[in-house]
């Protein structure tokens, strides 16, 4: 069988514990057979990390604004706990996700894969609700202090004119804890336009929350460039589309959310997507059939799983042991990947080849083949039986072969 040629590498970034596993089965099994592959390879695994002093993150990100399109792994962000777990480490490095999402200055958009076997938690859901979460600033490039005596603390700022504005942020009695966090217009107004136009291409609602009856100037700065772009940009679009922008506080959007039907974006903050998009997964099925694109305002896409490394599985595999990993959000970050590249290189036969792997991974699971963790969520009298993660990539790649032949 001839492999399909490509033309220009994307970006390869490996990652961590079981999912750099799942990583090497699903590029062994499902794509090396089929594609001439052509990447930019950049391990993202933490002790390499460490041992790049994290430059190998901020390499990855450039390469894939050179080269447009990127894939990458799930990653461990560590913590004290991982400190532990690997002596090794010189610092407590930072998340490569929100490296990358600075450097890109993008928009994340997570959406769930759905199947007929499981229906979403929420009933009245009947169609993908798509998470648009903001990918610079607030907690995740904010600064933390922790002090042991009684003081205060301000917050200034020094503009290059030489202006400078202080204010007290609080007087403490005892020992605290205190975290200044910041964002910027251009990349407020970059994740706006990014959400708004994207909800012109797929012909949806997209509905905005924040809370600025609390945070009047933070949130308020968010809400405003929101509307000024809409009004002044895409107001005219979505009214000749027949769809709608909507914003409301993000405690009346959750609400609005359960009762909603489903088929519309929900865009949010950096933190508030980073929660609701979690939520959004379990409540359609499971954080591992959750897709996450990063899109930048200048079109480079990079794509991978939205759940994490899968450590208990990883430690089980370390042992010897067969594990029921579910790889569907994995084998979907590849192939949008690769259906992009196809786009953008205008090679039709790789754009057909990822969508073909989507195919043959969804039927797998409507033919009742699946990992464990999902057969919990099957409905009532679907025929399904649960096998390991080499088994069920397998299985697809055998409907592969069968429809490429």
């Amino acid at each position: 069988m001839e492999k399909i040629k490509m033309t220009t590498p994307l970006v390869e970034m490996d990652g961590d514990e079981m999912t750099r596993i799942l990583w090497g089965m699903i590029k062994e099994k499902l794509i090396l057979p089929f594609v001439d592959l052509k990447t930019e390879y950049y391990d993202l695994g933490l002790l390499n990390r460490n041992a790049t002093k994290d430059q190998v993150t901020i390499d990855a990100a450039n390469a894939t604004k050179r080269l447009g399109v990127a894939v990458k792994c799930a990653t461990i962000t560590p913590n004290r706990q991982r400190m532990e777990e690997y002596p090794e480490l010189t610092e407590m490095w930072k998340s490569p996700n929100g490296t990358i999402r600075a450097i890109l200055d993008g928009t994340a958009f997570r959406a769930p894969i759905v199947l007929p076997c499981i229906r979403p938690v929420v009933k009245n859901w009947g169609a993908p609700i798509t998470i648009a979460r903001h990918a610079y600033g607030d907690m995740y490039r904010a600064v933390d202090l922790e002090t042991e005596e009684p003081g205060t603390a301000t917050l200034t700022f020094r503009g290059e004119s030489g202006a400078e504005h202080t204010m007290n942020v609080q007087t403490v009695s005892g020992p605290a804890v205190w975290q200044a966090q910041h964002n910027t217009e251009k990349s407020i107004r970059a994740f706006a336009r990014s959400c708004f136009q994207y909800a012109i291409a797929q012909k949806q609602d997209l509905w905005f929350s924040a809370k600025d009856t609390i945070a009047k100037v933070y949130d308020g700065a968010f809400k405003r460039i929101f509307e000024e772009e809409y009004e002044t940009a895409y107001k005219a679009q979505f009214e000749a589309l027949g769809i709608a922008y909507f914003y409301t506080l993000i405690d009346d959007a959750v609400a609005r959310i359960i009762r909603s039907k489903g088929g519309l974006i929900w865009a949010l903050k950096n933190y508030d997507g980073d929660v609701m998009s979690d939520m959004i997964a379990a409540a359609f099925g499971s954080l591992a059939m959750m897709t996450s694109v990063l899109v930048s305002p200048d079109g480079v896409m990079e794509f991978e799983a939205s759940h994490g490394t899968v450590t208990r599985h990883y430690y089980k595999y370390l042992k010897g042991e067969k594990t029921s990993t579910n790889p569907m959000a994995t084998i979907f970050a590849w192939s949008g990947a690769l259906k992009r590249r196809g786009e953008l290189d205008r090679l039709p036969e790789l754009t057909a080849f990822g969508a073909a792997l989507e195919t043959a991974s969804l039927e797998t699971l409507e033919a009742g083949v699946m990992t464990r963790d999902l057969l919990g969520l099957v409905e009532p009298g679907f025929e399904a039986r649960g096998v390991d993660s080499e088994e069920f990539l397998d299985t697809i790649a055998e409907k592969l072969r069968n429809t490429k032949t």
